[in-house]
């Protein structure tokens, strides 16, 4: 069994942010796959399981992610664990995918990192950088433009559909037919 984690940020504030890309497609796989909910207060975030996998969006702000997928993990025993991620260094709609690795300055990485050690598998969502170094954390806490949100919705769904395929056979081959390098969204 595997689990998936869309990693975001909790409350209503958040949830049409760059730096909930994560918790998004987790909405996209429930809504498709058949699940019930196994949230328990000591997981720390919304888990619900499926015959193939474990969903999780850590409750715990971005920056702990990882105390909520060490406990859903350990509580379930799981070995295969699948990062759905917003990504500064990809380009919007792009869509990469990667085992292990640095956390590139993400802290729900780090935190994962901290908790999990680096041995899992990345689901990088591409959401660009903004012109200014300085305007990071407000960009990733920011909400899409209108020319993202015309194609945030199929970009999500090619997403999902990706990660259905990872569920169900071998990661690096699902990787190298559904990365997206460049954006699928703006022309």
């Amino acid at each position: 069994m595997t689990l998936i984690v869309g990693l975001g940020n909790p409350g209503k504030e958040y949830s049409h942010t760059r730096h909930n890309i994560g918790f998004m497609v987790i909405d996209e796989l429930l809504q498709r796959i058949s699940h019930t909910d196994v949230t328990k207060s000591s997981f720390e975030g919304l888990c619900f399981k499926s015959n193939a996998a474990i969903f999780l969006k850590p409750l715990t702000y971005m920056n702990l992610s990882g105390k909520s997928i060490s406990k859903v993990k350990n509580f379930y025993k799981l070995n295969r664990v699948i990062v759905i991620h917003d990504d500064l260094d990809l380009p919007f709609g792009a869509l990469r995918f990667k085992f292990g690795g640095g956390h590139g300055g993400h802290n729900g990485l780090r935190s994962t990192d901290e908790a999990l050690t680096k041995e899992y598998i990345r689901v990088r969502m591409g959401i660009g950088r903004p012109e200014n170094k300085g305007e990071v954390a407000s960009f990733v806490l920011s909400s899409f433009s209108q020319d993202e949100e015309a194609c945030l919705a199929e970009w999500i769904k090619t997403s999902a559909d990706a990660i259905q395929k990872m569920i169900a056979g071998d990661w690096e081959k699902v990787a190298s037919v559904h990365s997206i390098k460049k954006s699928m969204c703006l022309k």
